[in-house]
């Protein structure tokens, strides 16, 4: 197994890469990471999800020099691509004094030739921008080592073909030439036979990936609530054995000590515990002394047990590879399994990646309020008290309670019982929300505040789409919207609205970040 202490990286790029999450390099990171590194022309042929922005970044950022003008530029079909490119190789340039800057069209273009001006070492922008700013003389790639074709195959799609043609006669000769595709029709082998030098080939193929016995079930959460929504689902499940996927080493610590201080039998696996530690927590799990294992990808890549009936992701994979090897624990020797995964407003996009490229439907439902979850149990102390007692071998706990069932009525005595057992309250409490307060909406509805309107191009289908997208809300929980230049109202059904708060906080609409507020409530007009 290749690790990225394998690929003898700066320590500054592998402590930004861990606290990504990327335990392990992907395949295509694997194979293109130490190519680009050498300085050669690559051509990688791989879909979306497969980890690609990173295969060509971590190596981008690893060479970039403070300092020394634009170094690496980087081609994408779309605004939304340049922003998510950029976004990623700033978290890989975390602790490295690199700067990444993405250019395009719908944003205007005094800000960005200021941005220039400051000094970028990488320039992540759309074919049309890139050379308006070339022809402006604002971006110079007199110090360029490095460009980046990335989806090629939507770019030539688009029309790009000219523009990209005068991007690259405007490059130095000598350079890295970068080409990403998710498939290579004749245009783009023409493309790069024409301005690739000797490049070598990475090949990505997904393959079929499919989970036939597996019920796929997913629940939309809020971040802050996360922990209790899991903590639920938990409850309303027969876990016998199952196991937590965690993100992050740290995540896994973190979710151990808050699913043990509850009064779960758990125990954590990652890559930092020893082969001891590591033996003791599996022995543990084989013999069901520990009822929840909460592990990391690469920790669980050794654990071949039958019997695992959950699998949880608690934090969403990466990619779609990740999702199948997680799920594929359960399921095992022809049984039937469940794969749970909690998914917050940032998630949706790759839940939606993960349903396309496995063909699952992964089946959404509410999580489990408290009544539910009290029910749930008091349905499994009623199968188990009458398991129980069928089993027999009651006679020393008829010989305790001898004394007492001629002062206490039976029914209390038992009642108190099963409360000792259980250790937990069914009394079923209420659950925290959002105190949204008046915000002058509908009733039933939150009235929101956004900063954007019709000066950054937006109309009322835009916003529609942005927000049932990036919220994963049905389209018609969006209510009444009313745009003007600078701002916009636009209300939501009570229950959609945490999740249209949280994920529109980090969004951007046409370039532009979202600031987005509950309303104060409308003034009544002055007599």
């Amino acid at each position: 197994m290749t690790t990225f202490l394998d690929l003898n990286l700066n320590k500054k790029i592998q402590q930004a890469i861990s606290e990504m999450g990327f335990e392990e390099p992907s395949p295509i990171q694997v194979q293109c990471i130490p190519k680009v590194l050498a300085g050669g022309d690559v051509i990688g042929q791989a879909q979306t999800g497969t980890g690609k922005t990173a295969a060509f970044g971590i190596p981008l950022i690893e060479l970039a020099a403070v300092g020394k003008g634009v170094q690496s530029l980087i081609l994408t079909p779309t605004r939304e691509l340049a922003i998510q490119v950029a976004g990623e190789l700033r978290k890989i340039a975390k602790y490295k004094k690199v700067r990444a800057l993405p250019i395009y069209g719908g944003q205007p273009i005094q800000s960005q030739i200021r941005a220039l001006q400051q000094g970028v070492q990488v320039v992540i922008g759309t074919p049309g921008r890139v050379l308006d700013h070339l022809r402006r003389g604002t971006l110079k790639l007199d110090k360029l080592r490095t460009i980046v074709l990335d989806e090629a195959d939507e770019m030539l799609d688009m029309g790009f073909i000219e523009d990209i043609e005068a991007i690259l006669k405007e490059a130095p000769d000598e350079r890295q030439t970068l080409l990403f595709s998710a498939t290579m029709p004749p245009e783009v082998k023409r493309l790069s036979v024409r301005y690739m030098k000797d490049p070598e080939s990475v090949t990505i193929d997904r393959g079929e990936m499919t989970v036939p016995l597996i019920e796929q079930v997913y629940y939309k959460v809020l971040e802050r609530t996360k922990l209790e929504s899991l903590c639920r689902v938990i409850d309303s499940e027969e876990v016998e054995l199952g196991i937590i996927f965690c993100r992050t080493k740290r995540g896994v610590d973190e979710l151990t000590d808050a699913l043990i201080s509850r009064g779960y039998l758990a125990d954590g696996l990652h890559g930092d515990l020893s082969q001891a530690q590591r033996d003791r927590v599996m022995k543990k799990f084989r013999t069901s002394d520990i009822e929840i294992l909460i592990a990391t990808d690469v920790a669980a890549r050794g654990i071949d047990v039958e019997n695992v009936t959950h699998v949880i992701n608690y934090d969403v994979p990466q990619d779609p590879e990740s999702y199948v090897h997680r799920i594929g624990r359960t399921g095992r020797a022809g049984r039937a399994g469940l794969a749970l995964t909690l998914v917050t407003p940032p998630d949706f996009k790759m839940l939606k990646l993960i349903e396309r490229v496995t063909k699952a439907q992964i089946e959404a439902r509410e999580v489990p309020t408290l009544a539910d979850v009290a029910e749930r149990q008091s349905e499994m102390w009623r199968e188990r008290l009458v398991r129980t007692v069928q089993d027999g071998k009651l006679a020393m706990y008829r010989a305790i309670l001898a004394g007492l069932v001629d002062e206490i009525d039976p029914l209390d005595l038992a009642a108190a019982a099963l409360k000792l057992a259980s250790g937990e309250d069914f009394e079923p409490a209420s659950d925290s929300e959002y105190n949204w307060g008046e915000t002058g909406g509908a009733p039933g509805m939150v009235r929101f505040f956004v900063n954007i309107g019709r000066s950054a191009k937006i109309g009322p289908s835009d916003l529609v789409k942005l927000i049932a997208d990036e919220a994963g809300i049905p389209s018609n929980a969006i209510g009444k919207i009313d745009i003007f230049d600078k701002f916009t109202f636009v209300e939501v059904q009570e229950e959609s609205a945490p999740f249209v708060f949280e994920a529109l906080r980090k969004s951007r609409i046409n370039g532009s970040r979202i600031n987005l507020e509950p309303a104060r409530p409308r003034e009544r007009a002055k007599r």
